[in-house]
Formats: C-alpha cells, structure tokens, sequence
C-alpha cells in the first residue's frame, strides 16, 4: 500500500461516522412539513413528511420520499393515489399525532379533515396537491415516488410549518 493510499484510508470516515456527519448536516436543510395521506376501502393512512419536493410544471409533479416500513407505504401503492398537505405554522400538534404518537385513523380525529374523491386532505392546510402515482425508484429502504398533481387547493394565508434542526421552525419574510 502506497503512503498515499494509507493516508486516504486514515482520513476517511467510518460508514458510521458518515451517516451521523450526515444527519449533522441535514440538520441545517430546512424544509416544509408535509401530511401525505391515502385511503383504501374507507381506511384512511398517514404520516407527516418533510421529504417532498416539486419535480415540474409540465405536467405538474412532485418528489415523495416513503420509507417502504412506513405503515403508509402499503396503501399508497394500493390506491395509487394521494394528497400532501403542506402544513401551516399553526398545525404544529399534528406533527406527533403522524409520526408516531397515535396509529392508523386515529391520527384523522385531529385536524380539520375531509374527503375528495376518497382522498383525504386537510382543509385548513396552507395548500393540498393531490396525485396519482406517476413513476417509482427504489432505493435503500425508500420509494421515492413520483406524484402527478392532478388538481390542489390553496390557501391566501402563507406561513409554512418548517423542520429545522431536528424540530419545527417557522419563516419570516425579510424586508429589502
């Protein structure tokens, strides 16, 4: 082994290192806080999400990301459709009740839901994209999954929840 190769493997981290490098530096991606939610047969699922992203405008699409243990993963892929509902500030209490604090329809007693064309969306979200599966790619433990919106709804009042740092945060307008 060359002294050059030797120094490379002693600067370099250990896989474990690097994922919670990783996670230190994701820490400072800030993102909107997301419930992307389905229903099959009138069982309804969700979970709160900041992996969301816009894709293009033609045809309109977006970038979910899902976890394939994620109790929503199964009938998403069922029903081939969703709604993401980009939250407000103000919905900060509906973060744990989707990431775990409460399961299955019981997450749905909490908040302002409703149906359309047995999808369900949250009704005072800031906006809702609702979309039909258009592609999928698996990779490690996640589907990423591409969402053709088919029709949203948007509220005037813009005050996104945002996670930053590993807990809600929120935007304020800067003044030029």
């Amino acid at each position: 082994m060359s002294a050059r190769s030797a120094l490379a493997l002693a600067v370099e981290p250990s896989e474990q290192a690097l994922a919670e490098d990783f996670k230190r530096a994701m820490r400072r991606l800030t993102s909107t806080v997301s419930i992307i939610a389905t229903g099959v047969d009138g069982t309804r699922s969700g979970m709160v999400a900041t992996a969301v992203s816009s894709l293009c405008t033609e045809p309109p699409s977006l970038l979910i990301c899902i976890n394939r243990t994620a109790s929503l993963y199964q009938p998403l892929l069922a029903n081939q459709r969703f709604s993401v509902n980009l939250l407000d500030a103000t919905q900060n209490r509906l973060v744990g009740i989707f990431a775990g604090q409460l399961k299955g329809s019981a997450r749905f007693e909490h908040g302002q839901w409703e149906s359309a064309d047995d999808l369900p969306y949250l009704s005072d979200a800031q906006a809702t994209l609702f979309c039909s599966v258009d592609a999928r790619l698996s990779y490690a433990t996640h589907e990423v999954i591409v969402g053709r919106v088919e029709k949203s709804r948007v509220n005037e009042r813009i005050s996104p929840l945002l996670w930053q740092d590993g807990k809600p945060a929120q935007s304020c307008e800067l003044i030029h």
